[in-house]
Formats: structure tokens, C-alpha cells, sequence
């Protein structure tokens, strides 16, 4: 059974970063390709970053430059570094994860909700100004 646990969020000023954390289990942390998504009051599911089972990353042109998504293999573990925090960045975060098909390219990854299908229960994250 495929658990994700996200941490990490909190209340900070713009200018300032945070570390999201996606603690996995139930499934081979190497198969799957994952992603960060938000949403904030009102709006959709926004694709944050993602990142293949290589470690290939893509990001939102909103973040580029500012998050840094990656995974720890030692400890099965999702991350996303976020820098210069605004306050447009304030939502709730959902790390999200994907097996990859035999005959996708390890480098492969998504931005599109509709392509995963397990979900954490989110983490949110509020900035200031």
C-alpha cells in the first residue's frame, strides 16, 4: 500500500525558504516518478515541480529558479527546497506519486495531476509579505 507523508510546512516570511519532506512507504521508491502540487484558496491543482526515477527534473516556470525538487534513495524520500518565498506561493502542498510504465523513459515525469494516482494529505505553507 502506497503511503506519502508530507512536512515541512509552515508560516514564513516572503524572502525566506522551507524544506518539504515526502516520507514514502508500501512501494519501490526507484519505480515511480513524483511530483509537488498546490493549491491554493480557490484555485486548482497546480503542478509544482516534478521528478523521474532517474532523478530528471521539470519544474513550473512560477518556481523555476526557486524550488529545487529531489529525492533521497537512502531513506525513500521527496523533497522540495523552496527559496525566495513569496507570498503568492502560500497553498497547500501535496507530494504525489506515479509507477512508471516499463515503456516510459526513466527521465520521464508529469506536472499533470490527472497522471498520478496517490496522493499524501498535504502540508500547508503560508507566506507573508
Amino acid at each position: 500500500q502506497v503511503q506519502l507523508v508530507e512536512s515541512g510546512g509552515g508560516s514564513v516570511q516572503a524572502g525566506r525558504s522551507l524544506r518539504l519532506s515526502c516520507a514514502t512507504s508500501g512501494f519501490t521508491f526507484s519505480d515511480y516518478y513524483m511530483g509537488w502540487f498546490r493549491q491554493g484558496p480557490g484555485t486548482g491543482r497546480e503542478g509544482v515541480a516534478c521528478v523521474g526515477s532517474d532523478d530528471s527534473a521539470s519544474y513550473a516556470d512560477s518556481v523555476q529558479g526557486r524550488f529545487t525538487i529531489f529525492r533521497d534513495h537512502a531513506d525513500d524520500t521527496l523533497y522540495l527546497q523552496m527559496d525566495m518565498l513569496k507570498p503568492e506561493d502560500t497553498a497547500m502542498y501535496y507530494c504525489a506519486a506515479r509507477r512508471r510504465s516499463p515503456y516510459t523513459s526513466s527521465w520521464y515525469c508529469s506536472r499533470r495531476s490527472s497522471n498520478f494516482d496517490n496522493w499524501g494529505q498535504g502540508t500547508q505553507v503560508t507566506v507573508s509579505s
